[in-house]
């Protein structure tokens, strides 16, 4: 490995509500947003904060508190992730779902922004609290959801079977309601392709900017801060494409090889330790170090904020692609524009799992599933149109490719607002 010459904490400084802000108010003075209409989209629908008192296995207690922000729905029913972490609050919350918003227009599929988020360390609760837990939060958010309203799906540390505890609490009031959630298992009229959707549209929109930066795809070497569905789907793809991933972190810790790692192999040992750590012919490294490896592609697909103004001048990479939510902030955004490393913007770039949430969404509508290969299908469709309509917009107005993104989904949502006469 490359001898690091700076390791820090990342620091908290800005938030990412802060950043999604600074983002909008750019695209908006570039296109000259209306100015009540810039206020007006700014600011969130509806923010519902809950109090979920959940009786833990040992007979105490314990009352945790829970968030559903609806940003905007001019173009269609909220849509959004639910994460369960130690770290959400209304400031996260918010963001998220603003960005949500930004993303469903970016790929342009009919739908809002929303986000939700329990503050609670799942590793902490047993599977049985987790269910009760799910229950408890769907009936205090019941009356602002539904398959019209506000549409949920797996985030940070929640997945498919979060997802149909979820759908059945909200079916016992409302009857079999399978459009109600996205990310269910296919046995409960998931969608074929789901659980991959995010990182398989991460690498789609690699490659197209790989072509776009003069990066040889298949030659590349590509280092992944994350091994969560995001992170693990995304090196699990582009080893099977050929592409040398040479190095992997989850929350603990992070391995490294020059050489590159057998990732088939990775997900089997975490499936067996449920870490990282002990894989063999692997350095092990820091997540911090992981962000300043010498490497072709970077993809930060962990929490927010990973890259900021303490650590953005370290980035080693050729290309930053954005598999997480927020991992940069605007200050990190300013330095490595500077040093002319491209960043693909997460409102862009981890956009294939709403997208594949929009394909479920109208098959439970609909009635009527779709095979694999038409999922994937229409995700190529999607994901390459989006990032040619990103990349015209970024030259057009001479901006980032963040910054074109947004001026992209700002522009479509408010011409939305404008036609709805609000």
């Amino acid at each position: 490995m490359a001898t690091l010459t700076h390791l820090v904490t990342p620091e908290k400084k800005v938030t990412s509500y802060e950043t999604a802000l600074h983002n909008f108010d750019v695209a908006a003075g570039k296109i000259e947003l209306d100015r009540d209409i810039a206020h007006l989209l700014k600011s969130p629908d509806r923010e519902l904060r809950v109090e979920l008192p959940l009786m833990r296995d040992t007979g105490r207690l314990e009352v945790l508190v829970g968030y559903r922000v609806q940003h905007n729905n001019a173009r269609g029913p909220n849509k959004g992730g639910l994460r369960y972490h130690p770290d959400v609050d209304l400031d996260e919350v918010r963001a998220l779902a603003a960005l949500m918003t930004w993303k469903t227009a970016v790929v342009d599929v009919p739908f809002g922004g929303a986000k939700g988020g329990i503050t609670c360390d799942p590793a902490k609760l047993s599977i049985n609290e987790l269910e009760k837990l799910t229950r408890i939060f769907t009936s205090k958010i019941d009356c602002v959801i539904g398959p019209n309203e506000d549409i949920p799906a797996p985030d940070v540390n929640t997945n498919a079977q979060v997802m149909s505890w979820l759908m059945d609490e909200y079916s016992k009031r409302h009857g079999f309601s399978p459009a109600c959630v996205t990310g269910k298992p296919v046995d409960l009229l998931g969608s074929y392709g789901r659980e991959e959707a995010t990182g398989r549209g991460v690498v789609i929109v690699f490659r197209e900017a790989a072509k776009s930066n003069k990066i040889d795809f298949k030659k590349s070497t590509v280092a992944i801060q994350g091994f969560g569905n995001v992170g693990s789907n995304t090196a699990k793809i582009l080893h099977d494409m050929g592409v040398r991933v040479i190095a992997v972190s989850d929350a603990k810790s992070g391995i490294y090889n020059a050489k590159g790692i057998n990732i088939s192999e990775v997900i089997t040992h975490v499936k067996k330790n449920r870490v990282l750590s002990g894989f063999p012919k692997c350095e092990e490294i820091t997540n911090a170090e992981l962000l300043e490896l010498e490497c072709d592609v970077l993809i930060p697909a962990a929490l927010d904020n990973q890259i900021h103004k303490g650590n953005a001048e370290y980035v080693k990479a050729k290309m930053i692609v954005e598999g997480a939510n927020s991992p940069t902030t605007f200050e990190a955004d300013e330095i490595l524009e500077k040093k002319g490393i491209p960043v693909i913007p997460d409102i862009l770039a981890n956009a294939g799992g709403v997208t594949v949430s929009y394909f479920e969404w109208a098959q439970n509508l609909q009635q009527f599933r779709w095979d694999i290969e038409r999922v994937n299908d229409e995700l190529e469709k999607v994901m390459v149109r989006s990032y040619h309509d990103v990349e015209a917009m970024s030259r057009k107005h001479k901006v980032s490719m963040r910054i074109g993104a947004f001026i992209l989904a700002v522009d479509r949502v408010a011409r939305a607002t404008k036609l709805r006469g609000y």
